[in-house]
């Protein structure tokens, strides 16, 4: 049974160390997810699973499943949960039609977005409301002052339809200038970054953990086990898929990613570390991620209730500085992500 933990040093909010990812959970067929989702019947089980085992921190967004995924994860969160038992975060940005202020950071993108997921959810607040990106950085729409959508964030905060706010993937001067315009104007900061950190892609090292580190924003990254990588989906190399994800629409999605060229020889240290010690690669992956200052709560992705109890335990596990030392040795610096538009 997983501890409760604070979500980050600057707030009050305590989650679960590991936070379920609800992406693949949807209508089967709908959304970039579609080939690999799990209906309601599917994913209930592995939700009762994680409440078993602790898990009540849940993850979401609207554009997963173009809103089908809210529906079903806050259909089975009704059922199984009362509200005040659970932490939810769902995420906004990204466009969720063709209209032309359906999609990015604007003010009525924010207020309409936030609305439509608390109906979906069917749930009076959000814990948690995550900018999926910088409100810059969603290709196809307007880019609205920085000024215009940190008000509206901080509405939404005043109006009680979120707690708290976090951000997710953008460059740490991005994410500086976002949190010191809420601080000159006495608005809502954020408290988390949702930022792309796993053994094959750690350009966030370099700026963002620093700074967030610095500032006491809690980490909870996305992709650790670099959409199956590290989990041994592709046996040693993209043409090995061995998953209904990794064999479809999603590979072009994952090989975008992860461009490294030592990426498959870090994967098969993980799965080498894991044989020493008795435990499976997902393991490792995620006790590596665990171990490093500011992660509090990675969001993890599982289609099998094995898969979930074996990232649990992964949570408190704790490796040798040797072996953290032997996962780590083959990293090379990679281009950032951001700069080419692709994280």
């Amino acid at each position: 049974m997983l501890d409760p933990i604070a979500l980050s040093p600057s707030a009050g909010l305590a989650v679960s160390p590991l936070c379920l990812g609800t992406m693949n959970f949807g209508v089967p067929g709908r959304g970039h997810q579609g080939d690999w989702t799990l209906g309601p019947d599917e994913a209930e089980p592995i939700f009762r699973a994680a409440i078993d085992a602790g898990i009540f921190y849940f993850d979401c967004a609207n554009v997963y499943g173009v809103g089908a995924t809210e529906e079903v994860v806050g259909g089975l969160l009704r059922k199984l949960l009362p509200r005040k038992d659970y932490v939810l975060t769902t995420k906004v940005a990204f466009p969720m039609s063709r209209n032309a202020n359906d999609g990015g950071l604007s003010r009525k993108h924010i207020m309409e977005s936030v609305d439509a997921s608390l109906s979906r959810l069917g749930v009076d607040y959000l814990d948690q409301l995550i900018i999926h990106r910088h409100p810059h950085g969603i290709p196809g729409r307007v880019d609205p002052p920085i000024e215009e959508t940190m008000e509206a964030l901080h509405d939404v905060v005043k109006s009680g339809k979120a707690l708290y706010l976090g951000g997710s993937s953008m460059f740490a001067w991005q994410f500086a200038q976002m949190q010191l315009t809420a601080t000159y104007n006495g608005w809502t900061p954020f408290i988390s970054m949702q930022n792309h950190y796993n053994l094959i892609y750690r350009e966030e090292e370099r700026e963002m953990i620093p700074y967030c580190l610095e500032n006491g924003v809690g980490l909870t990254p996305w992709s650790p086990l670099a959409r199956g990588i590290l989990a041994g989906a592709y046996q040693g190399g993209f043409e090995g898929g061995s998953t209904a994800r990794s064999k479809g629409q999603d590979r072009a999605r994952t090989e975008g990613l992860y461009r490294g060229a030592a990426d498959f020889q870090i994967a098969e240290r993980v799965v080498e570390v894991a044989g020493k010690i008795g435990k499976t690669p997902a393991q490792v992956a995620i006790a590596w991620l665990k171990g490093k200052a500011g992660v509090t709560s990675p969001v993890v992705g599982v289609s099998k209730v094995s898969q979930l109890d074996s990232l649990v335990e992964a949570a408190v596990l704790k490796l040798d500085e040797e072996h953290v030392s032997y996962l780590e040795e083959l990293y090379q610096p990679l281009e950032n992500l951001l700069s080419i538009g692709v994280s």
